[in-house]
């Protein structure tokens, strides 16, 4: 075996654990890391939602109102609300708490502030896999010798 086949050998070798790096451990992460920051979105989505429900409730002095509710399955019922002024909310890991407007409001503006640095993590940890994955891919480029675009 010459040295020249010799160092393709190794070079192939060291481009097959780069590339087998990317695909098994950095895609599924960024993968992984959007998902993440994407339910946040949508939990932000709600809670926005809900604070402009209650505000609506409140500038139009709503004390009672009829609404229909999803049962499961996509079946509805209708339902009666004598009192609005205190209404649940969802706080997580299957609790719900019961609030009047103003604290709830107060509750959804901490969630919200919460919710936007987690958005805000979410969003570095992307941008530096990403960096990441591109330094990888330029590694991989000089090894097999490829010029720049």
């Amino acid at each position: 075996m010459s040295m020249a086949t010799l160092e393709a050998r190794l070079r192939q070798e060291k481009v097959k654990k780069f590339e087998d790096f990317v695909d098994r451990r950095l895609k599924p992460d960024l993968v992984n890391a959007i998902a993440q920051r994407d339910n946040l979105f949508q939990q932000q989505k709600t809670f926005l939602d809900l604070k402009r429900n209650i505000e609506n409730l409140e500038k139009n002095g709503v004390t009672s109102m009829r609404s229909m509710v999803n049962i499961g399955s996509e079946v509805y019922m209708q339902a009666e609300v004598p009192d609005t002024r205190h209404i649940f909310v969802d706080i997580g890991l299957g609790f719900h708490v019961e609030f009047t407007w103003q604290e709830a409001l107060q509750f959804i503006s901490v969630r919200e502030a919460r919710l936007a640095r987690q958005i805000h993590e979410y969003t570095h940890l992307i941008a530096g896999i990403k960096a990441q994955i591109k330094m990888v891919c330029e590694g991989i480029r000089e090894l097999l010798q490829i010029p720049a675009e």
